[in-house]
């Protein structure tokens, strides 16, 4: 299964991020997403209740599992949210 990663910042707008993560999982994929900070969070957290209500109507329920994870930043390393997308 194929993972793509979904970067998320806290002026992401989440209809957009759930319309990819929802393209991903249609194409047979597994959306991992990332965010740093609690903006962020935020965002991606909106970003995927709003993909389960896309996948919804297709059928697909949609599972989350968040992690943390540490992500290279302008020469820095940064803790940040990993919330992996998967169908149930």
């Amino acid at each position: 299964m194929n993972t793509e990663i979904v970067k998320v910042s806290a002026r992401s707008m989440p209809k957009l991020v759930a319309g990819a993560i929802a393209a991903i999982i249609r194409e047979g994929g597994r959306a991992e997403i990332q965010a740093v900070g609690a903006g962020a969070t935020n965002q991606a957290v909106k970003a995927i209740a709003i993909a389960r209500v896309y996948m919804e109507a297709e059928k697909v329920d949609l599972i989350c599992r968040p992690a943390f994870t540490v992500i290279p930043i302008d020469g820095t390393e940064k803790t940040a949210m990993q919330l992996t997308v998967d169908t149930r």
